[in-house]
């Protein structure tokens, strides 16, 4: 009887190890590292109705692990350092006067990110949008 009930308590701890595997997929898939593209902007009038509108050739962000990234969002300067702190993302270009009139301090851009399954959402805070101003964006690399 009492090596009915251990091969019985083996067989179920088996079972639960073999179901709690350590699946890091998640962490994985939510990595800013990679080529992103724009293909979506959110746009509201302002009536609360908003949608998401296609874009084609949108820019593109590219995110190393060694925390620099390239970008053809600007022709005047496309590369930097980026710091990532939660759901915040810090965009620094590192061309000496570059600004593009929008963001403080000059250079610098601080975007909201979120990921909505396997795209990454941008919600830019030097905007002032009342309407709401998000960027879509696919994981292409």
């Amino acid at each position: 009887m009492k090596k009915k009930i251990i091969l019985g308590l083996s067989i179920i701890f088996t079972i639960l190890l073999i179901g709690c595997d350590n699946d890091d997929s998640n962490d994985n898939e939510k990595s800013i590292v990679g080529t992103w593209q724009l293909i979506e902007i959110y746009s509201d009038i302002g009536d609360g109705k908003g949608k998401w509108n296609s874009i084609e050739n949108g820019y593109k962000y590219e995110f190393d692990s060694e925390n620099r990234f390239t970008s053809d969002r600007f022709s005047e300067c496309q590369s930097g350092t980026y710091t990532l702190n939660e759901n915040e993302l810090i965009l620094d270009y590192d061309c000496d006067g570059f600004t593009a009139g929008i963001e403080t301090p000059e250079g610098t851009f601080v975007e909201r990110i979120t990921f909505e399954s396997d795209k990454l959402i941008i919600n830019p805070t030097y905007l002032m949008c009342v309407e709401g101003c998000e960027w879509k964006f696919q994981k292409i690399d």
